[in-house]
Protein backbone atom coordinates (compact mmCIF):
# COMPACT_ATOMS: atom_id res chain seq x y z
CA UNK A 1 0.00 0.00 0.00
CA UNK A 2 1.02 3.73 -0.49
CA UNK A 3 1.07 6.76 1.80
CA UNK A 4 -2.14 8.39 1.76
CA UNK A 5 -0.43 11.98 2.00
CA UNK A 6 2.59 13.73 1.60
CA UNK A 7 3.39 15.47 4.31
CA UNK A 8 5.05 18.83 3.69
CA UNK A 9 3.55 21.88 1.26
CA UNK A 10 1.20 20.32 -1.49
CA UNK A 11 -1.30 21.48 -4.22
CA UNK A 12 -0.76 25.21 -5.05
CA UNK A 13 1.09 25.94 -2.15
CA UNK A 14 -1.28 24.96 0.25
CA UNK A 15 -0.80 23.42 3.53
CA UNK A 16 -1.50 19.65 3.91
CA UNK A 17 -4.59 20.81 6.68
CA UNK A 18 -6.22 23.19 3.68
CA UNK A 19 -6.23 19.98 1.53
CA UNK A 20 -7.04 17.17 3.67
CA UNK A 21 -10.16 19.32 5.70
CA UNK A 22 -13.52 17.20 6.08
CA UNK A 23 -11.71 14.17 4.99
CA UNK A 24 -11.90 10.95 6.86
CA UNK A 25 -10.35 7.61 6.34
CA UNK A 26 -13.17 5.13 6.61
CA UNK A 27 -12.63 1.34 7.85
CA UNK A 28 -14.12 -1.82 8.99
CA UNK A 29 -13.75 -3.46 12.16
CA UNK A 30 -16.27 -6.67 12.99
CA UNK A 31 -18.62 -5.24 10.41
CA UNK A 32 -18.71 -1.59 12.14
CA UNK A 33 -17.62 1.74 9.81
CA UNK A 34 -15.40 3.82 11.66
CA UNK A 35 -13.24 7.05 10.58
CA UNK A 36 -10.26 9.26 11.31
CA UNK A 37 -9.28 12.33 9.88
CA UNK A 38 -7.05 11.94 6.98
CA UNK A 39 -4.57 15.13 8.73
CA UNK A 40 -3.90 12.61 10.94
CA UNK A 41 -2.75 9.96 8.72
CA UNK A 42 0.97 9.03 8.41
CA UNK A 43 0.28 6.04 5.72
CA UNK A 44 -1.24 3.02 5.33
CA UNK A 45 0.85 -0.64 5.28
CA UNK A 46 0.13 -4.51 5.12
CA UNK A 47 0.18 -6.06 8.31
CA UNK A 48 4.33 -6.80 9.05
CA UNK A 49 5.73 -8.90 11.41
CA UNK A 50 4.85 -7.38 14.93
CA UNK A 51 7.16 -8.04 18.20
CA UNK A 52 5.36 -8.27 21.14
CA UNK A 53 5.87 -6.19 23.91
CA UNK A 54 5.52 -8.23 27.80
CA UNK A 55 3.35 -7.32 30.35
CA UNK A 56 1.13 -4.90 27.99
CA UNK A 57 -2.73 -4.57 27.51
CA UNK A 58 -3.93 -7.60 25.40
CA UNK A 59 -5.56 -4.76 22.38
CA UNK A 60 -1.43 -3.89 22.16
CA UNK A 61 -0.28 -6.56 20.06
CA UNK A 62 3.12 -5.01 20.43
CA UNK A 63 5.70 -2.65 18.11
CA UNK A 64 6.56 -2.70 14.85
CA UNK A 65 9.86 -1.12 12.89
CA UNK A 66 8.80 1.34 9.95
CA UNK A 67 11.73 2.37 8.27
CA UNK A 68 13.50 3.13 11.43
CA UNK A 69 10.69 4.15 13.68
CA UNK A 70 9.69 1.95 16.64
CA UNK A 71 5.70 2.38 16.26
CA UNK A 72 3.42 0.81 18.76
CA UNK A 73 0.36 -1.28 16.99
CA UNK A 74 -2.91 -1.39 18.61
CA UNK A 75 -5.33 -3.67 17.45
CA UNK A 76 -8.69 -1.73 17.00
CA UNK A 77 -11.03 -5.28 17.43
CA UNK A 78 -9.64 -5.64 20.68
CA UNK A 79 -9.78 -2.75 21.84
CA UNK A 80 -13.51 -3.02 21.28
CA UNK A 81 -13.25 -5.93 22.79
CA UNK A 82 -14.81 -7.05 19.89
CA UNK A 83 -13.95 -10.80 18.68
CA UNK A 84 -10.68 -11.28 17.60
CA UNK A 85 -10.41 -12.51 13.86
CA UNK A 86 -6.94 -13.94 12.08
CA UNK A 87 -5.68 -11.22 10.04
CA UNK A 88 -5.98 -11.43 5.85
CA UNK A 89 -5.15 -9.57 2.63
CA UNK A 90 -7.42 -7.10 3.76
CA UNK A 91 -6.41 -6.52 6.96
CA UNK A 92 -3.80 -3.25 7.58
CA UNK A 93 -2.51 -0.79 9.71
CA UNK A 94 -2.82 2.20 9.38
CA UNK A 95 -0.50 4.89 11.07
CA UNK A 96 -1.87 7.65 12.53
CA UNK A 97 -0.04 10.71 14.07
CA UNK A 98 -1.47 11.99 16.94
CA UNK A 99 0.33 15.09 18.73
CA UNK A 100 3.80 13.48 19.38
CA UNK A 101 2.77 10.08 18.99
CA UNK A 102 3.13 7.64 15.91
CA UNK A 103 0.97 4.43 16.34
CA UNK A 104 -0.70 2.12 14.36
CA UNK A 105 -4.39 0.65 14.17
CA UNK A 106 -4.83 -2.50 13.26
CA UNK A 107 -8.33 -2.77 11.11
CA UNK A 108 -10.21 -4.91 8.94
CA UNK A 109 -10.47 -3.33 5.35
CA UNK A 110 -10.46 0.18 4.16
CA UNK A 111 -13.60 1.16 2.51
CA UNK A 112 -12.28 4.68 1.18
CA UNK A 113 -11.84 8.41 1.96
CA UNK A 114 -15.04 10.83 2.55
CA UNK A 115 -15.43 14.76 2.82
CA UNK A 116 -17.89 14.97 5.27
CA UNK A 117 -18.80 18.62 5.88
CA UNK A 118 -19.66 20.24 9.12
CA UNK A 119 -23.37 20.13 8.39
CA UNK A 120 -22.46 15.97 8.08
CA UNK A 121 -20.90 15.64 11.34
CA UNK A 122 -22.68 15.84 14.82
CA UNK A 123 -22.33 14.95 18.32
CA UNK A 124 -22.42 11.31 19.42
CA UNK A 125 -26.30 10.72 21.38
CA UNK A 126 -25.66 10.41 25.15
CA UNK A 127 -26.20 6.63 25.52
CA UNK A 128 -23.71 4.48 26.45
CA UNK A 129 -24.71 2.06 23.62
CA UNK A 130 -21.75 0.04 23.66
CA UNK A 131 -18.16 0.05 25.61
CA UNK A 132 -16.74 0.88 21.58
CA UNK A 133 -19.00 4.46 21.69
CA UNK A 134 -16.54 5.84 24.17
CA UNK A 135 -13.94 6.25 21.28
CA UNK A 136 -16.50 7.63 19.59
CA UNK A 137 -16.01 11.67 18.97
CA UNK A 138 -18.36 12.31 16.69
CA UNK A 139 -21.36 10.15 13.69
CA UNK A 140 -20.66 11.28 10.11
CA UNK A 141 -23.96 11.30 8.20
CA UNK A 142 -23.12 9.82 4.38
CA UNK A 143 -25.32 8.80 1.71
CA UNK A 144 -25.80 4.85 2.69
CA UNK A 145 -25.14 5.47 6.63
CA UNK A 146 -23.08 6.53 8.89
CA UNK A 147 -19.38 6.95 9.90
CA UNK A 148 -18.33 6.50 13.61
CA UNK A 149 -15.73 8.97 13.75
CA UNK A 150 -12.90 7.94 16.14
CA UNK A 151 -11.27 9.92 19.13
CA UNK A 152 -7.74 8.89 18.59
CA UNK A 153 -7.12 10.79 22.37
CA UNK A 154 -9.17 8.38 24.07
CA UNK A 155 -8.06 5.18 21.81
CA UNK A 156 -4.78 6.08 22.87
CA UNK A 157 -5.69 6.72 26.95
CA UNK A 158 -8.71 5.60 28.12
Amino acid sequence: MSNVMEHDLAVDGRRDSDITKNLYLAFVVDDEQYAVEVSSIKEIIGVVPITIVPQTENYLKGIINLRGDIIPVIDVRSRFRKPEIPYDTETCIVVVLFEDYILGLIVDRIIGVYELSADMVAAPPNAKLSYSNQFVKNIGRKEDGVLLLLDLEKILFV
